[in-house]
């Protein structure tokens, strides 16, 4: 189903437009005039609810003549074989449901178009990641193939000494990227934490990203 709903200033006066399958329904704010029935509408007694509306449309020309929009409409759905449409007054508001010669049928899906939009979405997704990996990431991700590190052995590997320099440039924008997780995400301070690769480094075919190795800063 596919909703068209204009904002207004109140929810309770919005004009909505649902499509389904088989109907299109719309729905106004406002009911009938007092003394007016669905059936006058559909005899083409017509009631003017903004006489200054309905007179600059007149003379606009955007009507012909009063009454005649709600009978053409049931007449147009006669010759075109269409169901009958419905109006009705639901609370505060008017619903006219128009319904469609024959339901819309779901798109069948197969699986090689599936996995064709897998592979696409896959492929941006890998892309949109490399171009976010520094060359310090690739070679914190590089330290991790050999297996879980902690902060003083990632350190070691990577010849730092500066701890604040590594938790800035290395490990949280791999943690933030989803590259890399904890050992033990229950305490993130415990003296045993350690990190490892949640998956394969990301490379993307056209920006290539190259450790240097985890020996040098």
């Amino acid at each position: 189903m596919l909703w068209c709903m204009p904002t207004t200033r109140s929810a309770a006066r919005r004009f909505v437009l649902p499509f389904f399958d088989d109907r299109i329904e719309i729905e106004n704010p406002g009911i009938l005039l007092a003394g007016m029935t669905v059936e006058d509408m559909r005899q083409g007694i017509s009631k003017i609810r903004n006489h200054v509306i309905a007179r600059v449309f007149r003379e606009l020309n955007l009507i012909e003549q009063w009454g005649s929009g709600v009978r053409r409409i049931f007449s147009e759905a006669l010759s075109q074989g269409l169901p009958e449409p419905e109006i009705i007054e639901v609370g505060m508001r008017m619903r006219v449901v128009v319904h469609l010669a024959e339901a819309i049928r779901p798109v069948q899906v197969t699986e090689q178009v599936t996995e064709q939009v897998t592979e696409q979405v896959t492929e941006q997704v890998t892309e949109q990641v490399t171009e976010q990996v520094t060359e310090q990431v690739a070679r914190f991700l590089e330290c991790l193939k050999q297996g879980p590190l902690s902060t003083r052995e990632a350190m070691e590997r990577l010849a730092l000494q500066h701890r604040p320099t590594f938790s800035a440039n290395y490990l949280l924008p791999a943690l933030n990227a989803g590259l890399v997780e904890m050992t033990q995400p229950e305490s993130p301070r415990s003296p045993t934490q350690k990190y490892r690769l949640i998956a394969p480094p990301y490379r993307s075919g056209r920006t290539r990203v190259e450790p240097e190795g985890c020996g040098n800063e």
